[in-house]
């Protein structure tokens, strides 16, 4: 035994083990809006934070003690700060880097430990709508910032003609659209556009519609409960697929559905994780946070469905491609990508 490696695996252990620790922490952060009352990125006491959240200041000294312990704070004269770009990740949901509805999701993967070690044994299945609750709020909070980021600045003008369409007045699905945050925000960037979005999980379709009253576009937007093979129209511009097709049991069927449902000249844009083809490509952190995410969340879900694909979010271009092509695209290209996603055009 190489004494050297094991002590290097120990430390990766313990690192990976206190990360794991900290996301608990930055739940609890989340949840009594410590870093929100830190978000001036000014130096406070234990006490101080503890007064403005009403927290118990011994409790809030041990919480603020990790965060300078990880690299998180600044600690100076036993006061402590949220700098600015951890404010930014932290603090401010608006933020375009906003990444504490992240540890939200880490967190449903725990709850859901049991449901996973009778997957394994079993079928392999576990659907979306039987994971923990916490799944569904934390999804929309860690996808969310993105989108607002990129979907419309970058994602829409990458594909060809799309976005004269939306000025103009263009018919919309957004399929296995969740609690509808990229179909709010189409609707509030193309005010002339009409959008409909379909999800199988009906408690994620009530939420959805609230979004769209809250967003002030609920007179253009609505939000249906159907599943990717079965939705209704067949007049749409373009067809949406948000960071879901490899989650789905028959993404080949889902595809060859919306390649129905398209105008002649109508478009699809695929969003998923950004992998390569081939397992040594993705072993970088991004990857290795998706390989465990699809672990839980996208393979299990694909397996409790027919046919049972199992894609998994790491299944590169090449893969996706075919799942395009078998249903009956002829043009299919990347059109962007960011570092956790690849978008791609596809058209008759």
């Amino acid at each position: 035994m190489n004494e050297e490696k094991l002590h290097d695996f120990m430390g990766k252990l313990v690192t990976d083990m206190g990360g794991a620790a900290m996301l608990a922490n930055m739940i609890l952060g989340d949840e009594l809006g410590l870093y929100r009352a830190m978000a001036d990125s000014q130096f406070l006491t234990p006490e101080a934070l503890a007064s403005k959240t009403d927290c118990n200041p011994r409790l809030v000294r041990e919480w603020l003690s990790a965060h300078a312990a990880s690299g998180y704070m600044e600690h100076s004269d036993g006061k402590f700060r949220l700098p600015e770009e951890q404010a930014m990740t932290l603090a401010i949901e608006d933020s375009p880097v906003y990444m504490a509805g992240g540890a939200v999701v880490v967190a449903a993967l725990f709850h859901d430990k049991d449901k996973l070690v009778a997957a394994m044994r079993g079928d392999g299945a576990l659907a979306w709508g039987d994971h923990h609750p916490c799944m569904f709020s934390g999804t929309e909070r860690f996808f969310r910032p993105g989108y607002r980021m990129h979907l419309v600045a970058e994602w829409l003008p990458a594909l060809e003609g799309v976005v004269d369409k939306l000025k103009n007045g263009a018919k919309v699905a957004d399929i296995g659209c969740g609690h509808g945050a990229s179909t709010v925000i189409m609707a509030q960037a193309f005010p002339a556009s009409q959008f409909v979005g379909f999800d199988y999980h009906a408690p994620s379709i009530d939420t959805a519609n609230q979004r769209a009253e809250q967003g002030g576009v609920g007179d253009r937007v609505r939000f249906s409960q159907g599943t990717a093979k079965n939705y209704p129209g067949n007049d749409y511009d373009l067809i949406c697929y948000f960071d879901c097709l490899h989650d789905m049991g028959d993404p080949v069927g889902a595809a060859r559905h919306a390649y129905q449902s398209l105008k002649p000249d109508g478009t699809v844009l695929l969003v998923e994780p950004y992998a390569t083809d081939q397992l040594d490509g993705n072993a970088t952190p991004v990857g290795r946070l998706f390989y465990a995410a699809s672990t839980f969340i996208c393979t299990p879900n694909s397996l409790s469905q027919e046919v049972g694909l199992g894609l998994g979010a790491q299944a590169g271009e090449a893969r996706l491609r075919d799942v395009l092509n078998q249903a009956g695209f002829t043009h299919v290209r990347r059109a962007a990508e960011t570092p956790f996603n690849l978008i791609f055009e596809a058209r008759k």
